[in-house]
C-alpha cells in the first residue's frame, strides 16, 4: 500500500531464520500501538516464517508485495496492535 508511510523501517535480506524474526520482533516491541514496521525480507523461509509468526503474536498484516526492481525481494508491512 503506498498511501501509507511506515513509522519504521528495517532490512533482514541478509539475516536467516529465525534472526529474520527475532530483528522483526525486537522491533515491533519498542514500537507503541498503531504504528506502522516496514520489513524488505528475502524470499523461502523469512517469507513463510515472517508473516506467519508476526500474527501469531497478534500484530496485523497491512501488506506483502514482491519489490518489483529486486526478484525474490519483499516489502512486509506490519501494523503494531
Amino acid at each position: 500500500m503506498d498511501d501509507i508511510t511506515p513509522d519504521y523501517k528495517i532490512d533482514i535480506t541478509n539475516d536467516v531464520c529465525p534472526m529474520t524474526f527475532v530483528r522483526t520482533r525486537l522491533k515491533l516491541e519498542t514500537m507503541t500501538q498503531g504504528q506502522v514496521l516496514e520489513v524488505t525480507l528475502g524470499a523461502g523461509e523469512p517469507l513463510k516464517n515472517v508473516p506467519r509468526s508476526v500474527t501469531e503474536m497478534g500484530d496485523t498484516i497491512i501488506d506483502l508485495v514482491e519489490l518489483a526492481n529486486t526478484p525474490n525481494t519483499y516489502r512486509l508491512t506490519i501494523q503494531k496492535t
